[in-house]
């Protein structure tokens, strides 16, 4: 279910006259006064001849806009293409921020699909530069054709091998290519396994791919090649096991699937960690609704639904290709939450792993309930934080838009995973958990409900969560600060961000995203230095 597709991705300083690619891709912003040639390896007179033109040739700047050209006269390259960055910016060296980098080299990647070789000749004087170039083109370097039956559809593979044109040495450089490489093989995978149809994607199958990715004893290289990477440990709970130890949340939604529910725990663990984080991922295979079935133009998507779990399982197979010294542990909540004589009812009360109960009033607000077990399962091993990612609101796109997550939850840990994002150039934004939000959930017959107050559902439905969260060992409950007791948590919304319904811009596709991914690689390298 995941593509074995790893382009080949190296950054080099040989003269771009001797550079050997189907194509060379130069960088043209949009500046006050019309379009920019952004700095490029090309000799002086070329280089102008190639700036003078841009009016005349149509090129603007614009983020996406694409022109190709006969390739220049002495040059190895056959084609010329110019790639809009957007707008110059006061806020960086050189106007043009690293974000927009990494979205000009994958949106020039993506669009070049077909073409076996291309040369970046982007901005690329510093490690940060180069590192940014390859992630985009890493991202960009993706389709999903295996479900085409033309061979022409089948045939319209990504671009296989990348240059980053830049003057710095391979020893300054290889780390930020190689770092490149495994997070858009993580960005990539994730995406596979959104885009999967729900008749091949299912608890069970999920589950067996996810124990595959793990054993898989060897990552992704710069070059293509792989090296040996670190191992995994899997754990799968059964429909059997998860009865036997009270997972309730999990068999509840999954009990009206033929296809029953599973729990996965995958774990990179080195030999001296300075931190363990636990990650949560909901993992509704395919979510119908239930017995509250949703109208049928809302189920289009919901094979979408278990993209959390897909970013977990990634995201921990890159800390071990990364060697990051930082024991991660992830949680994936596996089920298809659908309608028949043996799904739960609404008023049915469940008791979720731990032994809190809940009264389900909508069998539609089912991610809560699985990711209510995963959270207490995490939580038994008091790691040092806790961090749940999942497309759990539809208040969440309300919120936020198509392509900005939430983040709500502790609020050092909350802004540190903000600040990661920024980092890592992804649009997250960190939203409050009303103090009142925890009685929209109170219950005649039970603990709480799995349905809140209708508005702020976003911010509702992680106060929900929170109650499942563990206090650390020892912790003392202060009246002034009732959750300073609880282990760090916090919690990711990605329910629009995860699935681009529109069409494509930048380094992400149509369909799944992978989003997140960087921001969470980028946060556990944090704590690793």
């Amino acid at each position: 279910m995941i593509n074995d597709f790893h382009p080949t991705i190296t950054a080099t300083n040989t003269a771009v006259e001797k550079t050997e690619a189907d194509a060379l891709v130069l960088g043209v912003a949009k500046g006050p006064q019309g379009p920019i040639l952004l700095p490029n390896p090309l000799a002086d007179t070329a280089a102008e001849s190639v700036a003078d033109s841009l009016e005349a040739l149509g090129a603007t700047g614009a983020a996406d806009q694409m022109l190709r050209l006969p390739g220049v006269e002495g040059f190895a390259t056959q084609i010329l293409v110019l790639i809009g960055v957007g707008p110059l910016t006061g806020e960086v060296t050189g106007g043009v921020s690293l974000e927009a980098l990494r979205r000009a080299a994958g949106s020039a990647v993506r669009q070049l699909g077909g073409l076996d070789s291309v040369a970046l000749a982007l901005p690329s004087a510093s490690v940060e530069e180069v590192g940014a170039v390859a992630e985009g083109a890493a991202f960009g370097a993706y389709s999903f054709t295996r479900y085409r039956s033309s061979e022409e559809a089948r045939s319209k593979t990504p671009v296989a091998m990348v240059s980053v044109l830049t003057e710095l040495k391979d020893r300054h450089t290889s780390g930020a290519i190689s770092r490149a490489v495994v997070v858009g093989s993580a960005v990539r995978a994730t995406r596979d396994l959104v885009n999967t149809p729900p008749s091949d994607l299912y608890p069970e199958s999920f589950a067996n791919t996810v124990s595959t990715l793990a054993d898989r004893s060897k990552a992704p290289t710069a070059g293509g090649g792989t090296t040996r990477a670190g191992k995994l440990k899997v754990k799968v709970w059964t429909e059997k096991e998860l009865e036997k130890e009270g997972f309730g949340g999990l068999l509840g939604v999954g009990q009206g699937s033929a296809r029953p529910p599973r729990l996965v725990r995958i774990e990179h663990s080195p030999s001296k960690p300075v931190a363990h984080i636990a990650l949560v991922g909901k993992g509704i295979t395919f979510d119908s609704g239930g017995l509250s079935l949703k109208p049928a133009t809302s189920m289009t998507t919901m094979k979408l639904d278990m993209g959390g779990a897909a970013t977990v399982a990634t995201v921990v197979r890159a800390a071990a290709d990364l060697n990051l010294p930082v024991k991660v542990t992830g949680w994936l909540c596996l089920a298809e939450n659908m309608p028949s004589a043996t799904a739960q009812r609404p008023e049915d009360v469940i008791t979720i792993y731990g032994g809190k109960t809940v009264e389900v009033l909508n069998t539609d607000a089912e991610g809560r309930l699985v990711m209510a077990d995963g959270i207490v399962a995490a939580g038994e091993e008091q790691p040092d934080a806790i961090i749940d990612i999942a497309t759990l609101t539809g208040a969440q796109m309300v919120a936020l838009g198509s392509r900005t997550s939430g983040v709500m939850g502790q609020d050092a840990l909350r802004d540190t995973i903000f600040a990661a994002a920024e980092a890592a150039g992804e649009s997250l934004w960190p939203m409050p958990i009303p103090e009142e939000a925890r009685s929209g959930f109170d219950s005649d017959v039970a603990d709480l409900t799995n349905l809140g107050d209708r508005f702020g559902g976003m911010l509702n439905a992680a106060a929900f969560l929170r109650e499942f969260v563990a206090d650390r060992e020892g912790a003392q409950k202060d009246s002034l600060d009732p959750e300073g007791a609880r282990i760090p948590w916090a919690h990711l919304d990605i329910a629009g961000p995860s699935f681009n319904e529109k069409g494509p811009y930048g380094y992400t596709p149509k369909a799944g995203t992978g989003v997140m991914v960087r921001t969470l690689v980028s946060y556990l390298e944090t704590l690793g230095h």
